[in-house]
Protein backbone atom coordinates (compact mmCIF):
# COMPACT_ATOMS: atom_id res chain seq x y z
CA UNK A 1 0.00 0.00 0.00
CA UNK A 2 1.35 3.09 -1.11
CA UNK A 3 0.07 6.44 0.54
CA UNK A 4 -0.49 9.65 -1.32
CA UNK A 5 0.31 13.29 0.37
CA UNK A 6 0.24 16.34 -0.25
CA UNK A 7 3.41 17.31 -1.36
CA UNK A 8 5.83 20.52 0.10
CA UNK A 9 4.22 23.08 -1.93
CA UNK A 10 6.65 26.11 -1.30
CA UNK A 11 7.49 28.81 1.21
CA UNK A 12 5.02 30.25 2.89
CA UNK A 13 2.07 27.86 1.29
CA UNK A 14 0.70 25.50 4.26
CA UNK A 15 -2.23 24.11 2.57
CA UNK A 16 -3.69 23.54 -0.52
CA UNK A 17 -7.80 22.94 -2.18
CA UNK A 18 -8.45 19.97 -3.70
CA UNK A 19 -9.35 20.93 -7.39
CA UNK A 20 -10.20 18.03 -8.74
CA UNK A 21 -9.23 14.31 -9.43
CA UNK A 22 -8.30 12.91 -12.44
CA UNK A 23 -9.10 9.39 -11.49
CA UNK A 24 -11.41 7.23 -9.64
CA UNK A 25 -11.35 4.80 -7.02
CA UNK A 26 -10.75 1.15 -8.60
CA UNK A 27 -8.94 2.82 -11.26
CA UNK A 28 -5.44 1.88 -12.60
CA UNK A 29 -2.26 4.00 -12.46
CA UNK A 30 1.18 4.21 -13.66
CA UNK A 31 4.05 5.50 -12.14
CA UNK A 32 4.02 9.41 -12.46
CA UNK A 33 1.07 9.86 -14.02
CA UNK A 34 -1.05 12.65 -12.73
CA UNK A 35 -3.55 11.86 -9.75
CA UNK A 36 -4.90 15.25 -8.11
CA UNK A 37 -4.79 18.89 -8.98
CA UNK A 38 -4.03 21.24 -5.86
CA UNK A 39 -4.51 24.98 -6.00
CA UNK A 40 -2.73 27.02 -3.84
CA UNK A 41 -2.36 30.60 -3.11
CA UNK A 42 0.03 31.40 -5.99
CA UNK A 43 -0.12 27.99 -8.46
CA UNK A 44 -1.88 24.66 -9.37
CA UNK A 45 0.28 22.02 -9.48
CA UNK A 46 -0.25 18.09 -10.21
CA UNK A 47 0.57 15.52 -7.57
CA UNK A 48 2.13 12.47 -9.20
CA UNK A 49 1.33 8.70 -8.19
CA UNK A 50 4.48 7.47 -6.20
CA UNK A 51 3.67 4.35 -7.57
CA UNK A 52 2.17 2.00 -10.06
CA UNK A 53 -0.84 0.13 -8.74
CA UNK A 54 -5.13 1.20 -8.22
CA UNK A 55 -6.05 4.10 -7.02
CA UNK A 56 -7.42 2.12 -3.97
CA UNK A 57 -9.38 5.28 -1.60
CA UNK A 58 -9.91 8.81 -2.13
CA UNK A 59 -9.73 10.39 1.46
CA UNK A 60 -9.91 14.03 0.41
CA UNK A 61 -12.48 14.87 -1.77
CA UNK A 62 -12.78 17.81 -4.38
CA UNK A 63 -12.84 21.07 -2.93
CA UNK A 64 -11.72 19.63 0.09
CA UNK A 65 -8.68 21.79 1.83
CA UNK A 66 -5.73 19.82 2.77
CA UNK A 67 -2.12 20.95 4.92
CA UNK A 68 1.06 20.32 3.92
CA UNK A 69 1.93 16.22 4.31
CA UNK A 70 -2.02 15.41 4.22
CA UNK A 71 -3.11 12.10 3.08
CA UNK A 72 -4.93 12.50 -0.11
CA UNK A 73 -5.51 8.86 -0.86
CA UNK A 74 -4.01 5.28 -1.49
CA UNK A 75 -2.36 3.35 -4.03
CA UNK A 76 -2.61 -0.81 -3.96
CA UNK A 77 0.70 -1.77 -5.52
CA UNK A 78 0.37 -4.04 -8.49
CA UNK A 79 -2.77 -4.61 -10.63
CA UNK A 80 -4.88 -6.57 -7.75
CA UNK A 81 -8.89 -5.26 -7.13
CA UNK A 82 -9.28 -1.59 -4.70
CA UNK A 83 -11.68 -3.89 -2.51
CA UNK A 84 -10.09 -6.50 -0.80
CA UNK A 85 -6.99 -4.65 -0.60
CA UNK A 86 -8.97 -1.53 1.03
CA UNK A 87 -9.68 -3.65 4.26
CA UNK A 88 -6.47 -4.04 5.52
CA UNK A 89 -5.93 -0.16 5.41
CA UNK A 90 -7.81 1.00 7.98
CA UNK A 91 -5.79 -1.03 11.16
CA UNK A 92 -2.69 -0.35 9.33
CA UNK A 93 -3.22 3.70 8.79
CA UNK A 94 -4.30 3.89 12.52
CA UNK A 95 -1.30 3.95 14.95
CA UNK A 96 -2.13 6.95 17.06
CA UNK A 97 -5.39 5.66 18.37
CA UNK A 98 -3.05 2.63 19.07
CA UNK A 99 -0.22 4.73 20.91
CA UNK A 100 -3.02 6.63 22.63
CA UNK A 101 -2.59 4.52 26.07
CA UNK A 102 1.24 5.66 26.10
CA UNK A 103 0.67 9.22 25.14
CA UNK A 104 -1.38 9.07 28.13
CA UNK A 105 0.98 7.20 30.37
CA UNK A 106 3.73 9.84 28.96
CA UNK A 107 2.06 12.67 29.89
CA UNK A 108 2.84 13.17 33.29
CA UNK A 109 6.53 13.12 32.09
CA UNK A 110 7.66 15.88 30.12
CA UNK A 111 10.58 15.27 27.91
CA UNK A 112 13.94 17.55 29.22
CA UNK A 113 14.06 20.32 27.78
CA UNK A 114 17.08 20.23 25.41
CA UNK A 115 15.97 17.07 24.33
CA UNK A 116 16.76 16.68 20.37
CA UNK A 117 14.26 15.75 17.85
CA UNK A 118 14.85 12.69 16.15
CA UNK A 119 15.52 14.27 12.15
CA UNK A 120 12.64 12.39 10.46
CA UNK A 121 10.72 15.23 13.05
CA UNK A 122 12.98 17.97 12.28
CA UNK A 123 12.04 17.23 9.15
CA UNK A 124 8.14 17.11 9.00
CA UNK A 125 8.15 20.03 11.39
CA UNK A 126 10.01 22.26 8.87
CA UNK A 127 7.99 21.17 5.50
CA UNK A 128 4.89 21.74 7.75
CA UNK A 129 5.68 24.46 9.83
CA UNK A 130 3.93 22.98 12.62
CA UNK A 131 6.15 23.33 15.86
CA UNK A 132 7.15 19.57 17.04
CA UNK A 133 6.74 21.14 20.59
CA UNK A 134 3.06 21.98 20.83
CA UNK A 135 2.97 18.03 19.30
CA UNK A 136 2.04 15.23 22.13
CA UNK A 137 5.00 12.62 22.25
CA UNK A 138 4.35 9.21 22.72
CA UNK A 139 7.91 7.95 22.45
CA UNK A 140 10.54 7.45 25.67
CA UNK A 141 10.27 9.93 28.20
CA UNK A 142 7.33 11.94 26.08
CA UNK A 143 9.20 12.13 23.01
CA UNK A 144 7.92 13.38 19.78
CA UNK A 145 7.95 10.67 17.22
CA UNK A 146 7.61 10.25 13.46
CA UNK A 147 4.20 8.58 14.02
CA UNK A 148 2.76 11.45 16.39
CA UNK A 149 3.39 14.29 13.58
CA UNK A 150 2.24 12.18 10.88
CA UNK A 151 -0.90 12.10 13.25
CA UNK A 152 -0.45 15.80 14.18
CA UNK A 153 -0.28 16.62 9.94
CA UNK A 154 -3.85 14.42 9.67
CA UNK A 155 -5.74 16.81 12.64
CA UNK A 156 -4.31 19.83 11.11
CA UNK A 157 -5.48 18.66 7.60
CA UNK A 158 -8.60 17.57 8.83
CA UNK A 159 -9.80 20.92 10.61
CA UNK A 160 -11.59 23.18 9.43
CA UNK A 161 -9.73 26.25 7.40
CA UNK A 162 -11.04 29.62 8.10
CA UNK A 163 -12.36 31.39 4.53
CA UNK A 164 -13.27 34.35 5.95
CA UNK A 165 -9.96 35.89 6.21
CA UNK A 166 -9.65 36.58 1.72
CA UNK A 167 -13.24 37.38 2.45
CA UNK A 168 -12.82 40.04 4.95
CA UNK A 169 -11.99 42.48 1.61
CA UNK A 170 -14.62 41.89 -0.36
CA UNK A 171 -18.33 43.43 0.66
CA UNK A 172 -20.67 41.01 1.62
CA UNK A 173 -23.72 41.94 -0.14
CA UNK A 174 -27.68 42.34 0.63
CA UNK A 175 -29.94 39.72 -0.76
CA UNK A 176 -30.57 39.65 -4.60
CA UNK A 177 -35.06 39.52 -5.30
CA UNK A 178 -36.39 36.53 -6.27
CA UNK A 179 -36.84 37.23 -9.74
CA UNK A 180 -33.51 38.19 -9.94
CA UNK A 181 -31.74 35.90 -7.96
CA UNK A 182 -33.02 33.29 -10.11
CA UNK A 183 -30.87 34.41 -12.76
CA UNK A 184 -27.63 34.23 -10.84
CA UNK A 185 -25.07 31.79 -10.80
CA UNK A 186 -22.58 32.04 -7.58
CA UNK A 187 -19.39 30.45 -8.54
CA UNK A 188 -16.69 29.91 -4.93
CA UNK A 189 -13.73 32.11 -5.45
CA UNK A 190 -10.27 29.96 -6.03
CA UNK A 191 -7.75 30.21 -3.87
CA UNK A 192 -5.83 32.36 -5.95
CA UNK A 193 -8.49 34.58 -6.86
CA UNK A 194 -9.26 34.69 -3.03
CA UNK A 195 -5.64 35.56 -2.46
CA UNK A 196 -5.47 38.40 -5.25
CA UNK A 197 -8.11 39.69 -3.68
CA UNK A 198 -6.94 39.91 -0.28
CA UNK A 199 -3.03 41.18 -1.42
CA UNK A 200 -4.70 43.95 -3.48
CA UNK A 201 -6.80 44.94 -0.66
CA UNK A 202 -4.04 44.99 1.95
CA UNK A 203 -1.67 46.92 0.02
CA UNK A 204 -4.22 49.81 -0.28
CA UNK A 205 -4.67 49.67 3.21
CA UNK A 206 -1.03 49.00 4.32
CA UNK A 207 1.33 51.36 1.50
CA UNK A 208 0.71 55.06 1.11
CA UNK A 209 0.43 54.33 -2.84
CA UNK A 210 -0.02 56.73 -5.37
CA UNK A 211 0.76 57.02 -9.20
CA UNK A 212 2.62 59.27 -11.66
CA UNK A 213 2.46 59.27 -15.33
CA UNK A 214 4.45 60.42 -18.56
CA UNK A 215 4.09 59.41 -21.77
CA UNK A 216 7.00 57.64 -24.74
CA UNK A 217 7.19 58.13 -28.07
CA UNK A 218 7.74 54.48 -29.41
CA UNK A 219 8.70 55.65 -32.87
CA UNK A 220 12.80 54.20 -32.41
CA UNK A 221 11.64 50.83 -30.51
CA UNK A 222 9.40 50.36 -33.17
CA UNK A 223 11.66 50.97 -36.08
CA UNK A 224 13.90 49.05 -34.46
CA UNK A 225 12.00 45.65 -33.84
CA UNK A 226 10.55 46.13 -37.49
CA UNK A 227 13.72 46.49 -39.10
CA UNK A 228 15.79 43.31 -36.85
CA UNK A 229 12.62 40.94 -35.73
CA UNK A 230 12.68 38.16 -38.51
CA UNK A 231 16.60 37.93 -38.00
CA UNK A 232 16.40 37.94 -34.01
CA UNK A 233 13.54 35.29 -34.21
CA UNK A 234 15.74 33.29 -36.76
CA UNK A 235 19.04 33.68 -34.21
CA UNK A 236 17.38 32.95 -31.10
CA UNK A 237 13.96 31.16 -31.74
CA UNK A 238 11.48 33.71 -29.85
CA UNK A 239 9.80 36.78 -31.39
CA UNK A 240 10.83 40.02 -30.71
CA UNK A 241 8.48 42.44 -28.45
CA UNK A 242 8.43 45.13 -26.24
CA UNK A 243 9.46 43.42 -22.86
CA UNK A 244 12.88 43.24 -23.90
CA UNK A 245 13.35 46.56 -24.55
CA UNK A 246 10.89 47.86 -21.28
CA UNK A 247 12.73 45.51 -19.00
CA UNK A 248 16.51 46.77 -19.81
CA UNK A 249 14.59 50.24 -19.37
CA UNK A 250 13.47 49.58 -16.04
CA UNK A 251 16.87 47.77 -14.89
CA UNK A 252 18.63 50.90 -15.76
CA UNK A 253 16.51 53.27 -14.08
CA UNK A 254 16.41 51.06 -11.05
CA UNK A 255 20.32 51.74 -10.98
CA UNK A 256 20.21 55.27 -10.97
CA UNK A 257 16.92 55.67 -8.51
CA UNK A 258 17.91 52.68 -6.26
CA UNK A 259 14.91 53.39 -3.77
CA UNK A 260 12.57 52.31 -6.20
CA UNK A 261 14.05 48.66 -6.10
CA UNK A 262 13.84 48.98 -2.59
CA UNK A 263 11.18 47.42 0.17
CA UNK A 264 10.20 47.97 4.00
CA UNK A 265 11.13 45.88 6.78
CA UNK A 266 10.15 46.85 10.09
CA UNK A 267 11.93 50.22 10.09
CA UNK A 268 14.76 49.65 7.61
CA UNK A 269 14.91 50.02 4.12
CA UNK A 270 16.38 47.06 2.46
CA UNK A 271 18.21 48.16 -0.58
CA UNK A 272 18.44 45.30 -3.25
CA UNK A 273 21.58 45.33 -5.94
CA UNK A 274 20.18 42.93 -7.99
CA UNK A 275 17.30 43.23 -10.89
CA UNK A 276 14.30 40.24 -10.07
CA UNK A 277 11.73 41.64 -12.82
CA UNK A 278 8.14 40.02 -12.31
CA UNK A 279 6.27 40.17 -15.22
CA UNK A 280 2.21 40.34 -14.82
CA UNK A 281 0.80 37.46 -16.89
CA UNK A 282 -3.18 37.07 -17.35
CA UNK A 283 -4.76 33.37 -17.28
CA UNK A 284 -8.37 32.44 -17.00
CA UNK A 285 -7.71 31.13 -13.18
CA UNK A 286 -6.45 35.29 -12.31
CA UNK A 287 -3.29 36.73 -12.56
CA UNK A 288 0.32 35.63 -12.15
CA UNK A 289 3.54 37.02 -11.47
CA UNK A 290 6.47 35.18 -12.77
CA UNK A 291 10.06 36.47 -12.04
CA UNK A 292 12.91 36.72 -14.20
CA UNK A 293 16.11 36.97 -12.30
CA UNK A 294 19.32 39.17 -12.48
CA UNK A 295 18.12 41.01 -15.62
CA UNK A 296 21.24 43.07 -15.40
CA UNK A 297 22.75 39.98 -16.18
CA UNK A 298 20.45 39.01 -19.33
CA UNK A 299 20.42 39.93 -23.17
CA UNK A 300 17.34 41.38 -24.54
CA UNK A 301 16.78 37.82 -26.54
CA UNK A 302 17.72 35.66 -22.95
CA UNK A 303 14.65 38.00 -21.22
CA UNK A 304 12.22 37.23 -24.41
CA UNK A 305 12.66 34.31 -24.13
CA UNK A 306 12.45 33.54 -20.49
CA UNK A 307 9.26 35.87 -20.68
CA UNK A 308 7.52 33.94 -23.87
CA UNK A 309 8.37 30.44 -21.83
CA UNK A 310 7.16 31.69 -18.33
CA UNK A 311 4.01 33.24 -20.48
CA UNK A 312 3.45 29.49 -21.78
CA UNK A 313 3.75 27.69 -19.03
CA UNK A 314 1.44 30.05 -16.87
CA UNK A 315 -1.54 29.64 -18.85
CA UNK A 316 -0.87 25.88 -18.88
CA UNK A 317 -0.97 26.06 -15.04
CA UNK A 318 2.60 24.66 -15.20
CA UNK A 319 4.70 27.84 -13.29
CA UNK A 320 6.44 26.87 -10.27
CA UNK A 321 5.97 28.35 -7.03
CA UNK A 322 9.22 29.22 -6.47
CA UNK A 323 8.99 31.00 -9.67
CA UNK A 324 7.21 33.39 -8.82
CA UNK A 325 8.90 34.92 -5.34
CA UNK A 326 11.59 37.24 -5.03
CA UNK A 327 10.66 39.77 -7.28
CA UNK A 328 11.76 43.52 -6.89
CA UNK A 329 10.00 44.93 -9.03
CA UNK A 330 6.88 44.40 -11.42
CA UNK A 331 6.32 45.57 -14.62
CA UNK A 332 1.93 45.04 -16.30
CA UNK A 333 1.12 45.11 -19.73
CA UNK A 334 -2.42 45.92 -20.38
CA UNK A 335 -1.70 47.59 -23.53
CA UNK A 336 -2.11 43.93 -25.11
CA UNK A 337 -5.98 43.82 -24.02
CA UNK A 338 -6.72 47.48 -25.21
CA UNK A 339 -5.84 49.80 -22.19
CA UNK A 340 -5.15 52.88 -22.36
CA UNK A 341 -4.16 54.12 -19.02
CA UNK A 342 -4.34 52.83 -15.41
CA UNK A 343 -2.61 53.31 -12.07
CA UNK A 344 -1.47 49.42 -11.77
CA UNK A 345 -1.65 48.66 -7.61
CA UNK A 346 1.62 47.54 -5.78
CA UNK A 347 2.74 43.64 -6.16
CA UNK A 348 3.57 43.79 -2.07
CA UNK A 349 6.22 44.17 -0.68
CA UNK A 350 7.70 45.56 -3.71
CA UNK A 351 8.02 49.50 -4.07
CA UNK A 352 7.14 50.03 -7.45
CA UNK A 353 4.83 48.91 -10.53
CA UNK A 354 5.44 50.04 -14.01
CA UNK A 355 2.43 50.29 -16.37
CA UNK A 356 2.92 49.99 -20.18
CA UNK A 357 -0.49 50.44 -22.31
CA UNK A 358 -1.59 50.75 -25.69
CA UNK A 359 0.73 52.66 -28.60
CA UNK A 360 -1.87 54.85 -30.26
CA UNK A 361 -0.92 57.16 -32.90
CA UNK A 362 -1.28 60.90 -31.79
CA UNK A 363 -0.28 64.06 -33.25
CA UNK A 364 2.48 65.69 -31.26
CA UNK A 365 4.41 68.90 -31.55
CA UNK A 366 7.88 67.53 -32.87
CA UNK A 367 10.62 70.71 -33.80
CA UNK A 368 7.86 73.04 -33.71
CA UNK A 369 5.79 71.11 -36.53
CA UNK A 370 2.69 68.71 -35.46
CA UNK A 371 3.62 65.23 -36.51
CA UNK A 372 1.70 61.80 -35.94
CA UNK A 373 3.80 59.65 -33.42
CA UNK A 374 2.92 55.92 -31.88
CA UNK A 375 2.39 57.26 -28.40
CA UNK A 376 1.72 55.40 -25.48
CA UNK A 377 1.07 56.02 -21.43
CA UNK A 378 3.66 54.76 -18.60
CA UNK A 379 2.12 54.91 -15.27
CA UNK A 380 4.69 54.47 -12.10
CA UNK A 381 2.52 52.92 -8.91
CA UNK A 382 5.23 53.33 -5.81
CA UNK A 383 4.84 53.41 -2.27
CA UNK A 384 5.27 57.12 -1.23
CA UNK A 385 6.50 55.74 2.22
CA UNK A 386 10.01 54.67 0.47
CA UNK A 387 10.14 56.49 -2.70
CA UNK A 388 9.53 60.64 -2.93
CA UNK A 389 7.63 62.07 -5.81
CA UNK A 390 11.20 63.44 -7.28
CA UNK A 391 12.61 59.69 -7.54
CA UNK A 392 9.58 58.61 -8.77
CA UNK A 393 9.16 61.29 -11.47
CA UNK A 394 13.23 60.80 -11.97
CA UNK A 395 12.95 56.79 -12.30
CA UNK A 396 9.82 57.18 -15.11
CA UNK A 397 11.86 59.82 -17.29
CA UNK A 398 14.85 57.39 -17.45
CA UNK A 399 12.78 54.75 -18.79
CA UNK A 400 11.29 57.10 -21.08
CA UNK A 401 14.54 58.38 -22.37
CA UNK A 402 15.75 55.16 -23.04
CA UNK A 403 12.75 53.96 -25.20
CA UNK A 404 12.93 57.03 -27.32
CA UNK A 405 16.81 56.37 -27.86
CA UNK A 406 17.03 52.28 -26.72
CA UNK A 407 20.98 53.30 -28.11
CA UNK A 408 21.40 54.58 -24.24
CA UNK A 409 20.33 50.73 -23.49
CA UNK A 410 23.09 49.52 -25.32
CA UNK A 411 25.73 51.80 -24.30
CA UNK A 412 24.85 51.88 -20.96
CA UNK A 413 23.89 55.70 -20.25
Amino acid sequence: MTEIRVPTLGESVTEATIGRWFKKAGDPVAVDEPLVELETDKVTIEVPAPSAGTLSEIIAADGATVAVGALLGQITDGAGAAKPAAAPAKPAAAPAPAAAPAAAAAASKAPPADAPLAPSVRKLSAETGIDASTVPGSGKDGRVTKGDMLAAIERAASAPTPVNQPAAAVQVRAPSPADDAAREERVKMTRLRQTIARRLKDVQNTAAMLTTFNEVDMTNVMALRAHYKDAFEKKHGAKLGFMGFFTKAVVQALKDIPAVNAEIDGSDLIYKNYYHIGVAVGTDKGLVVPVVRDCDHKSISDIEKGIADFGRRARDGQLKIDEMQGGTFTITNGGIYGSLMSTPILNAPQSGILGMHKIQERPMVVGGKIEVRPMMYLALSYDHRVIDGKEAVTFLVRVKESLEDPARLVLDL
